[in-house]
């Protein structure tokens, strides 16, 4: 794959318009036994709290987990950590282009095939209707969410306080997600369909992997993965 992985903008663009018309926002199968968190980190970037600025993604070493979680009791049951570079440019709407290929090599090395993806980023919720997780959804197959910690694009009402409070996430007229307060009184995650889940369905799986914190678990721990790979391989 890596031999035709696109070099430039455009040709990104026309894979993105190619792919996005096998995103599948249905429900396919039951709740899954094993689900994964997948997160990347970047060098120089790795200690800060959140995903850096745009203006800090310069540097072109990464480190990309997948940590797989029990779906009932969310105990760790798998985990790999790909050490590696990205070969695409930062530019707004192709993030996964530096993200993909270092991820699915990251997901060979599992020895338990999960159920689901939980992506730290965007599904349709992107200008083009092809984030991160419904990128990773088509190539893999398995179905897949985005639960972002910000948007991308879109804008909601004002949601209640309480935890499972939700808004539509709305763009140029189109529910392309939802917001959903995962604790009380936190910021919301922005969950949006990625390949093979419904929305509905996604805000349900996030919840159910966000018992006590604002993120789900399996963000959590990649994210803790991903930093630890980048840091014990400097």
């Amino acid at each position: 794959m890596t031999s035709t992985w696109p070099a430039t903008a455009a040709e990104a663009i026309a894979v993105q318009e190619k792919l996005r018309g096998q995103v599948d926002p249905s429900d396919v199968g039951e709740a899954p036994r094993y689900v994964a968190g997948l997160d990347v980190a970047y060098a120089g970037n790795w200690a800060q709290g959140d995903r850096p600025a745009a203006d800090r993604l310069a540097a072109d070493r990464l480190a990309a987990a997948v940590v797989v979680l029990d779906w009932q009791t969310l105990e760790e049951v798998d985990r790999a950590v790909v050490l590696g570079e990205t070969t695409f440019p930062y530019v707004p709407g192709l993030f996964a282009f530096r993200e993909v290929p270092a991820l699915l090599a990251a997901l060979e090395q599992l020895t338990i095939t999960p159920e689901l993806l939980v992506c730290d980023g965007q599904g349709l919720a992107h200008p083009r209707r092809f984030g991160l997780a419904c990128h990773l959804g088509v190539l893999t197959g398995i179905p897949a969410i985005g639960a972002a910690k910000t948007t991308f694009v879109g804008t909601h009402v004002e949601l209640g306080r309480e935890r499972g409070a939700t808004a539509e996430l709305i763009d140029s007229g189109e529910v392309v997600g939802a917001a959903v307060r995962t604790q009380d009184g936190v910021k919301p995650v922005y969950v949006s369909v990625g390949h093979r889940v419904s929305l509905p369905t996604a805000v349900e799986r996030v919840l159910h992997l966000a018992p006590r914190y604002r993120l789900p678990e399996t963000t959590r721990a990649a994210d803790h993965l991903c930093r630890e790979g980048l840091r014990d391989g400097q």
